[in-house]
């Protein structure tokens, strides 16, 4: 039974449930335990590593794209506090954010001849854009935007600051009292983005892949590397508890924070 989903995206980035209502849907899917982890963003309301809500507890994450050799890789922070060097960080992040959106925003009008209703601030991604693509008169649904405009190599393509594997793992290891690699699956090579796991604290393991996965080899590092499992259903909806850790895998992450 999932106790503790440690990979939750609020509308701070780019998902859609709120510290508000992040309670009911806990309750819903029988959570107890929720890690708030927008990307490249630290939850402006949520100013203690650990805090209690209605009977919820939430753990103030992260979720960092890194650089690392010829693929880009997901850092997961749990209990974070905010140092400089994550502040300045995810404020640059950010700015750069606003910007690279403004340019996808100017290319897809252009090409489209439509004027999407979107606001470009703080945690905005290509998501808010096909959503905003979706819903206005171009011929486009959420998924073709992607396929057709804002994708990678896409027309409308703008790619952002990304840090260093070896400069994000640093700052947030400072920051946050556990670091651990999201899904290591999604990767274009699970093993390399697997032995950078091992310079961490932590792997995520329960994921909700969408097809059948061999967890086998992360269970493997995770052991040799005397690493943490943490799990998560990277909700970007209102759904909670899809995947994450059963109540005695929490404790070990719980022993940590």
């Amino acid at each position: 039974m999932v106790v503790a989903d440690l990979h939750v995206h609020t509308t701070n980035s780019d998902g859609q449930l709120t510290l508000e209502t992040i309670p009911e849907a806990a309750t819903t899917a029988g959570v107890e335990v929720v890690a708030v982890t927008d990307h490249d963003r630290l939850h402006p309301d949520l100013d203690q590593p650990v805090v209690e809500r209605e009977e919820l507890t939430i753990i103030h994450g992260i979720e960092l794209r890194v650089e690392a050799g010829n693929q880009r890789l997901d850092l997961l922070g749990y209990g974070v506090e905010q140092t400089d060097d994550l502040t300045a960080l995810v404020d640059h992040l950010q700015e750069n954010r606003i910007e690279r959106a403004g340019q996808i925003v100017d290319c897809v009008e252009d090409r489209t001849g439509v004027e999407l209703d979107i606001e470009l601030s703080p945690g905005v991604g290509r998501p808010h854009i096909a959503r905003a693509i979706a819903d206005s008169d171009a011929p486009y649904d959420f998924g073709d935007s992607f396929a057709e405009l804002i994708g990678d190599d896409k027309p409308c393509y703008v790619p952002r600051d990304i840090p260093t594997f070896e400069e994000g793992a640093a700052v947030l290891s400072e920051a946050a009292a556990i670091v651990g690699l999201a899904h290591p699956f999604r990767y274009d090579d699970p093993a390399a983005a697997l032995d950078r796991a091992r310079e961490l604290d932590a792997v995520e393991i329960p994921y909700p892949y969408g097809h059948e996965v061999d967890v086998t080899p992360a269970e493997q590092v995770a052991a040799e590397a005397g690493l943490l499992v943490t799990g998560g259903t990277d909700a970007h909806e209102h759904t909670l508890g899809v995947a994450g850790l059963d109540r005695e895998q929490y404790q070990a992450v719980a022993a940590q924070l």
